[in-house]
C-alpha cells in the first residue's frame, strides 16, 4: 500500500532538465541567480537518503581515520527521514556511530517537562536507536538556573571548540529565514545564547507542546558564528511553504533580515530540498529568464500571466514588443506573432471558468472542466477538519447542491483539539440547565457535569490530555457545527458521514502516522458512495501536517480503487484551504461566486463557532479563517479581471488530480 502519494503530486509543468541538469554546462546556465549550491530533488525519501549517505560517508570515513565525526543536528519535522534512514542503516546495515558525536544546536528554555525539550525528540527519533556513546551528546541545559545560563553557554561552546569545530552541521530552515533559533537580526558574529522567541516562532512550535501558552518564551542557540565554523553545512527545506524563504536565502543578498542567507560566505555550504520548496526558485518558477524552455500549456500560461504583470497589460493588448523586451521571443518563433499566443492562452483561461462544477446537463462539454454526463453526479467532498469544505470550496459546495447533485461530505478527523476548553464549560453548562428544567433528577448528568467542570476548572494541569468525556464534548460541538453549516447549504443530515480516522484520536497535536487502517475506512466508504466526483484538500502548506495525512489518506485509497470499472469515471478535484491559493497556471477548474454566494460561503463558516477567535490553530495569520478564505477568492478573481477575462466577485480555484500509475 502507498502511504504517501501525495509527495509524488508534481503540477507538471517544470521538465526534469531544471532542476536536475544533464550536465555541468546546463547546471551552470540553470543556476546562476543562485549563490549557494542547490540540489533539487522530486521527493522527499531521496532527498533523506542523499543526506544520510553523505553522513555515513563522512563518518565512515572519520572511523578509518581513528577519528570523531563531529556533527550539528537539529530538530523540527524536516530532519524526521533523515534520523530514521540513519537508524535503518545503523540496524539492518550494522554501520556503527560509535565515533558520533553531536550538538544539539538550540534548546527551548525553560524545560519543565524533559519530555518536550529538543534533545528528547532527537533521542526518539534518532539517538536513543544508535550505539553512540551518551558522554558524546552535548545540548544546552533546557532547566538550567537562570543566574547559570551564560555558565552553561560557556560550558557548550567550550565542550565545542575541545573537538575542534563541526565536521558536519546539518540545518533546517525556519519561517523566518532563522538557522537554529538565530533570527532576523541576528549578528553574523553570534555566539551560543539566550534568545527570546517571538510569536511566529512560538505558534510554529505549538505542534510540540500543545498549546500557544505552553511554549516556552525563550530558546538556546548556537550563534551563527560557531556555525560558519562548520567545515560542511547542509541545510534542509521541504515544502511550498519555505519556497519564498528559499528564493531570499539562495537568490536575495546577504542580510541579517534573512540569517540564512549567511551560509552564501560559507565556503562548504549545500542546500537540499523538494520540489515544491524551490517553486519560486527562477529556474523553476521562470525558467525562461535562464534558458531556452521546453514549451507546454501550463509554462506557456504561467510566462503570459508573468508578462502581464510585468507590464501592466491584459493578455489580449500584449504585442511582440512585450515579448522581445522581456525574454519571451521564442514564443513569437513558435507561434508566429503575440496575437496567437495571446488569444491561446485568452481561451485556455476561459475555459476554466464554469458556474457549472458538477458539468452542465445537456451543454456542449468540449471546452468546460467537467464533462454534462452524468448528470446528476454522486460527489464526495472530504474535509479534513469539519470546516474546511465551507472555508475552501463552500461556494463550489453551495452550487453542488443547488444544481441537483447527490453531494456527501465526509470529515476525515473529528477536529476535537482545536476546541478550547471554555467552550466545553459553556457547552456542559448549558446541558446542566437543560437538566434542571426538564429532569432535575439525573443523578448523571449532574454528576458529570461536575466531574468535567471540576476537572477543566480547576484540576488540568498544564501537559495534562484531555478526558474520554472531554474529547467526546470537544468531537460533538464540532460534529453540530459542521451538521449546522451543511443544512445551511441545503445538505440533508443523512448525506453528513465522520470517518474519525485513527492517526487523529490521541487527544495531543502530535498525531500517530497514517496507517492502512485509515486508509481502509476511506476505501469502503468511497465503494459505499462509488462517486463520480471527489473533492479533497490539497492544500500541503497546512501548518499542522493533518491536511497531508488526510490526502494521502484518500489518494492510498483511490491507488487500491482506480482500476475498477466503475472508478474510471471518476475525476478527483484538488481545492485548498485558508493557508495558500493554487497558482493560476494550474488552475484547471475556476468556479466563480456572485457577492449574495459569498455571503452565503462567509455564513457557513461562521457556523463553526469555536473556531472564530478563540480557535487554538489559527497560525502565524492574524485573519480569521472566513477573512482568509475571501481574500484568497477575492484575490484569484482580481487577478483573472486583470487579465481581461470577466470580472467576478471572486474565484475558487481546483486542480485535477489523476491517480499516478
Amino acid at each position: 500500500m502507498r502511504l504517501n502519494l501525495s509527495s509524488q503530486i508534481t503540477l507538471k509543468r517544470i521538465p526534469k532538465r531544471y532542476f536536475q541538469p544533464e550536465n555541468d554546462f546546463e547546471e551552470y546556465i540553470l543556476t546562476r541567480f543562485e549563490k549557494i549550491p542547490t540540489h533539487i530533488y522530486e521527493d522527499i525519501n531521496e532527498a533523506s537518503k542523499v543526506v544520510a549517505d553523505e553522513i555515513v560517508k563522512n563518518l565512515l570515513q572519520k572511523q578509518k581515520e581513528g577519528k570523531p565525526f563531529v556533527m550539528g543536528i537539529c530538530g523540527g519535522s524536516s530532519p524526521q527521514l533523515i534520523y530514521e534512514e540513519l537508524v535503518r542503516r545503523h540496524k539492518e546495515e550494522n554501520i556503527s556511530f560509535r565515533n558520533l558525536v553531536v550538538f544539539n544546536i538550540y534548546e527551548y528554555y525553560p524545560v519543565t517537562d524533559v519530555s518536550k525539550s529538543n534533545l528528547r525528540m532527537l533521542k526518539d527519533v534518532f539517538l536513543d536507536h544508535i550505539d553512540i556513546d551518551p558522554n558524546n551528546i552535548y545540548s544546552p541545559d533546557p532547566a538550567v538556573e537562570k543566574d547559570l545560563i551564560a555558565e552553561n553557554c560557556a560550558a557548550y561552546e567550550e565542550a565545542l571548540q575541545s573537538f575542534g569545530g563541526m565536521d558536519y552541521l546539518l540545518l533546517g530552515l525556519g519561517s523566518k529565514g532563522n538557522i537554529g533559533f538565530n533570527m532576523p537580526g541576528s549578528n553574523p558574529n553570534s555566539r551560543t545564547r539566550l534568545v527570546m522567541l517571538d510569536g511566529d516562532s512560538r505558534r510554529d512550535s505549538i505542534s510540540i507542546f500543545g498549546s500557544l501558552d505552553r511554549v516556552p518564551v525563550s530558546a538556546i542557540t548556537m550563534g551563527i558564528s560557531d556555525m560558519m565554523k562548520a567545515r560542511r553545512i547542509t541545510l534542509i527545506a521541504w515544502g511550498e511553504q519555505k519556497a519564498e524563504s528559499i528564493k531570499r536565502m539562495v537568490e536575495g543578498s546577504v542580510s541579517e533580515s534573512m540569517p540564512a542567507s549567511f551560509l552564501q560566505t560559507h565556503p562548504n555550504a549545500k542546500v537540499i530540498i523538494d520540489l515544491s520548496a524551490a517553486s519560486n526558485l527562477t529556474r523553476i518558477s521562470y525558467p525562461w529568464l535562464v534558458t531556452s524552455c521546453d514549451w507546454n500549456n501550463k509554462l506557456i500560461r504561467r510566462a503570459i500571466v508573468w508578462l502581464c504583470n510585468q507590464v501592466e497589460k491584459p493578455i489580449l493588448k500584449l504585442t511582440n514588443k512585450d515579448y522581445n523586451d522581456n525574454g519571451l521571443s521564442e514564443l513569437l518563433t513558435i507561434y508566429g506573432s503575440a496575437y496567437n499566443v495571446n488569444i491561446k492562452i485568452f481561451n485556455d483561461l476561459q475555459h476554466t471558468i464554469t458556474g457549472w462544477p458538477g458539468g452542465k446537463p445537456d451543454a456542449d462539454d468540449t471546452y468546460r472542466p467537467e464533462r454534462a454526463k452524468p448528470y446528476p453526479k454522486r460527489v464526495i467532498i472530504f474535509s479534513p477538519h469539519p470546516d474546511d469544505d465551507v472555508i475552501s470550496m463552500g461556494g463550489t459546495f453551495q452550487r453542488l447542491v443547488n444544481q441537483g447533485h447527490e453531494v456527501h461530505v465526509a470529515y476525515q478527523t473529528s477536529g476535537n483539539i482545536a476546541v478550547n476548553d471554555e467552550e466545553v464549560i459553556r457547552y456542559i453548562s448549558v446541558i446542566n440547565s437543560i437538566r434542571k428544567r426538564f429532569d432535575p433528577g439525573n443523578v448523571i448528568i449532574f454528576e458529570k457535569y461536575n466531574q468535567i467542570k471540576n476537572y477543566l476548572l480547576y484540576e488540568k494541569k498544564k501537559d495534562d490530555i484531555d478526558t474520554p468525556d472531554v474529547l467526546f464534548i470537544k468531537s460533538q460541538i464540532r460534529r453540530e457545527e459542521a451538521r449546522t453549516a451543511d443544512r445551511y447549504i441545503g445538505l440533508s443530515d443523512k448525506n453528513i458521514h465522520f470517518l474519525d480516522l485513527p492517526f487523529y484520536e490521541t487527544g495531543r497535536v502530535k498525531k500517530k502516522p497514517i496507517s492502512e487502517e485509515d486508509v481502509f475506512i476511506v476505501k469502503d466508504f468511497i465503494e459505499t458512495i462509488k462517486p463520480h466526483q471527489i473533492y479533497v484538500a490539497g492544500d500541503l502548506a497546512d501548518p499542522h501536517g493533518t491536511h497531508k495525512v488526510c490526502l494521502d489518506a484518500v489518494l492510498a485509497a483511490i491507488d487500491l480503487l482506480k482500476d475498477e470499472d466503475w472508478f474510471k469515471d471518476c475525476r478527483i478535484w484538488m481545492y485548498r484551504g485558508a493557508w495558500m491559493e493554487w497558482e493560476i497556471d494550474h488552475i484547471e477548474m475556476a468556479v466563480p461566486l456572485s457577492p449574495e454566494e459569498l455571503r452565503q460561503k462567509r455564513n457557513a463558516i461562521l457556523k463553526h463557532q469555536s473556531q472564530m477567535e478563540s480557535a487554538p490553530f489559527l497560525g502565524d495569520d492574524e485573519r480569521l479563517f472566513w477573512q482568509r478564505a475571501e481574500e484568497r477568492n477575492k484575490a484569484t478573481a482580481e487577478l483573472y479581471w486583470k487579465l481581461g477575462l470577466a470580472s467576478y466577485e471572486a474565484i475558487e480555484a481546483f486542480v485535477e488530480y489523476k491517480p499516478i500509475k
